[in-house]
């Protein structure tokens, strides 16, 4: 997995509405980035609300919210309009993304759950993995998200 401190692979995939979303174009902000294996199973929809429910947080901190699974535009579209989710949610059809991240698999051979919170200069800044605790994600990445805003003393972190 990549670790704290490396850049963060650039990429474009396609989100719930089939729009191309490029990771180069949130430069300047910070991004929290997280992967879950599957919309609508019960875990990965705990985690996925999690962070909805603090979605003004992550706003407020001046962070973009993107999510990512294998699921298809259709999928995603069901799922967020399903459960409010008002982030966007990408398709990384083939796992290249995932595996360009080093998100570790599930058991070995499910797709896995990892966060990444990465700076305004495109610099991972904290990397989290935890496939049992769906929730943790959000907490972790609001506690780093605010340790980064603090230390450049601006929500331009």
């Amino acid at each position: 997995m990549l670790e704290p401190g490396t850049r963060a692979p650039d990429f474009i995939l396609p989100d719930q509405d089939g729009a191309r979303i490029r990771l180069a174009a949130y430069h300047g902000k910070p991004v929290v980035l997280f992967f879950y294996p599957r919309d609508n199973s019960r875990g990965c929809t705990r985690q996925a609300c999690a962070f909805r429910d603090s979605y003004r947080e992550f706003r407020d901190l001046g962070a973009a919210l993107l999510g990512i699974s294998r699921d298809d535009s259709d999928s995603h579209s069901d799922f967020r309009s399903e459960h409010g989710l008002q982030y966007p949610l990408l398709t990384d059809k083939d796992g290249e993304v995932a595996r360009q991240y080093g998100v570790p698999r599930l058991l070995g051979v499910l797709p896995g759950r990892a966060t990444f919170v990465i700076d305004a200069s495109g610099v991972i800044r904290f990397a989290y993995v935890n496939h049992i605790d769906m929730t943790s994600h959000r907490d972790e990445a609001l506690k780093a998200l605010r340790r980064i805003v603090a230390r450049n003393g601006s929500e331009d972190a």
